[in-house]
């Protein structure tokens, strides 16, 4: 009894965090009240309180379950050392779009946090904020690294910053996902994301 207890208990906190998504989706952060999300997932007030402090407590639960697109290829292109540093770095960008496309809740997790969060001093997003700061820091430091190292390969130009290099790239497939999900009908983001990231790639490439 006391396991499908539990288990039943993580059904609910489950289900509480996919509607809390779902409604994050439609209708911002902001305008969304917990009555709302306990409407939406068919249980109590009560039942939310017991599960989280408040909404912010909520909100990070939700963000702790989503693994976003950045993170998830960046623990790919850490496995990943070819003799083709930059081209690594390619293939992690567009992945990164690929997982956009494919992954629902990835991509509505993104969405959320990007387009429908707003930032101000006194709110509980604090947490994303952080977590955009850390996912940037992350790619800085691994995409500098790959450049460099393309460097002493004698395969990418002498002239240019490493760290402006990395993070155009980082501005390109971050603008490329945010103006896609605005309307994602207006473009194909795999095309698209090829047709911006090989020029730009081949573009550092030391030419014969």
């Amino acid at each position: 009894m006391a396991r499908r207890t539990k288990e039943e208990a993580a059904a609910t906190r489950d289900s509480i965090l996919d509607a809390a998504e779902k409604l994050f989706v439609q209708q911002g952060v902001s305008r969304t009240t917990l009555q709302h999300i306990a409407t939406e997932a068919g249980v109590t007030r009560g039942a939310i309180y017991w599960h989280f402090d408040d909404k912010g407590a909520l909100f990070n639960a939700m963000m702790e379950r989503a693994t976003l697109p950045l993170e998830a290829e960046l623990q790919v292109l850490d496995q990943t050392e070819s003799d083709d540093p930059l081209g690594d770095l390619r293939n992690y960008m567009i992945a990164v779009l690929r997982r956009t496309v494919e992954d629902p809740q990835a991509r509505r997790v993104f969405e959320i946090v990007t387009l429908k969060v707003e930032f101000v001093d006194d709110d509980d997003m604090s947490a994303v904020r952080q977590r955009r700061r850390d996912n940037l820091s992350k790619w800085m430091a691994r995409a500098e690294r790959r450049i460099k190292l393309a460097k002493e390969k004698g395969q990418i130009r002498c002239e240019g910053d490493p760290a402006t290099a990395a993070l155009a790239m980082f501005a390109m497939i971050d603008g490329l996902i945010r103006n896609w999900m605005f309307d994602p009908e207006r473009f194909d983001l795999m095309k698209m994301g090829q047709c911006l990231i090989d020029p730009y790639v081949d573009g550092l490439r030391l030419r014969s």
